[in-house]
């Protein structure tokens, strides 16, 4: 009898398993269009391109497209020779509804050089394999800074606008981009600059101002992120000093010099030969010459580029003083003053000038016409008592 009771439990084991086998096949049967409807959706890559060491995300979008069935989903995998996993598989089981989607996302880190990989993402069912490639770029062309315009030569003190342009040549948009000024013995205003998000082959004009207090070497760094990746460009440019080919330029001419009672009167005009405006431009006279009223200083005014305005000095001297400098002076539109000197001559030799301490000059024009009128009435009565008689 126990025999029996043995052989009895063993046969139905055996037509358990024969039963749970033939149940099993059918439903692979059945089950294996339902399976064949879940597919990717769609690929996500942040940033969208890569540089080499750059870390980031790929979200893999799994729809079940399925009406009335859901899906058991396990094992989901990501793998490539050439980009690292940095975060865990998906080991666990998920049950995705119909017409359901469900995000799969893995941190990465891009270990290859330039080019095009295919990475592959797997996601098992119960009764087959899904396999996934994608494109995963890696690209590691940076921002391009380049020169607008900038001025040829630079002086002390005077502020000058550099005009410059950040383009982003990549394939892809990068985020929190930003210019910073910086340099030895220069002020720039403004130090840092925020452009923001640049898109895939956009450019971003980009000004300052920069005030040198001597020749020296202009450092611009471009910060940008693609990704959460921070990259950064940079470029020095020398400032040089020199002559402005821009600058006012202001300069005396049409020069009168004439004396009375000792005290000279310099007349002439000042033209501004130069490309900019000359502010606040003022004539004096230098010693040796001692600045007398009315006019110490004459005050032009301003003089924009090839304009001209007249001005009048008066001084004093000692004798046989052949000439004295002329300070000319303007200041430029951030306030620095520029001065030059011109020398003019007050003795005889020159063109225009009366002889120092004599006022004599000024009274032999109405000497000679006192004499011409004497003659002409001296005649006229001769004339009268000639024909008297």
């Amino acid at each position: 009898m126990r025999l029996n009771r043995i052989f009895n439990l063993i046969v139905m084991v055996l037509l358990v398993i024969a039963l749970t086998g033939v149940v099993s096949a059918d439903l692979t049967q059945i089950m294996s269009p339902v399976t064949g409807k879940v597919f990717v959706s769609g690929v996500t890559l942040d940033p969208a391109v890569f540089f080499t060491g750059d870390k980031g995300t790929i979200t893999y979008s799994v729809i079940n497209s399925n009406t009335n069935t859901s899906v058991m989903l396990n094992h989901g995998r990501f793998y490539d020779n050439n980009i690292r996993l940095l975060s865990d598989t998906y080991d666990f089981s998920n049950t995705l509804g119909p017409l359901q989607s469900r995000d799969f996302t893995f941190s990465i880190e891009a270990d290859a050089k330039d080019g095009d990989y295919y990475p592959t993402f797997s996601l098992s069912f119960y009764d087959s394999n899904l396999y996934h490639k994608s494109l995963l770029q890696v690209d590691n062309t940076p921002l391009e800074l380049t020169i607008v315009d900038m001025p040829d030569a630079f002086t002390k003190g005077k502020k000058k606008i550099v005009y410059m342009q950040v383009a982003n040549s990549r394939r892809n948009n990068v985020r929190n981009v930003a210019l910073e000024v910086t340099g030895e013995g220069i002020t720039a205003n403004p130090v840092r600059t925020f452009i923001g998000e640049l898109a895939a082959g956009a450019k971003e004009p980009v000004n300052f101002t920069v005030t040198p207090d001597h020749p020296t070497t202009l450092l611009l760094t471009v910060y940008y992120d693609n990704g959460n990746n921070p990259h950064q460009i940079t470029r020095e440019i020398p400032l040089e000093f020199g002559i402005d080919k821009k600058q006012a330029d202001p300069v005396i001419s049409n020069v009168q010099v004439t004396t009375e009672a000792g005290v000279y009167h310099v007349t002439g005009d000042v033209n501004n030969a130069g490309l900019e405006t000359a502010n606040t431009v003022m004539v004096t006279a230098l010693a040796p010459a001692v600045p007398q009223d009315p006019y110490k200083t004459y005050v032009v005014g301003a003089l924009k580029p090839d304009d001209f305005g007249s001005f009048e000095i008066t001084f004093t001297t000692e004798p046989g003083i052949a000439g004295i400098p002329v300070e000319l002076s303007y200041k430029d539109t951030d306030g620095n003053i520029y001065t030059s000197v011109q020398d003019v001559k007050i003795s005889s030799s020159g063109a225009s000038a009366s002889p120092a301490g004599s006022g004599l000059s000024n009274m032999l024009p109405v000497a000679a016409a006192i004499i011409i009128v004497l003659i002409f009435v001296g005649g006229w009565v001769y004339y009268l008592r000639r024909n008297r008689q």
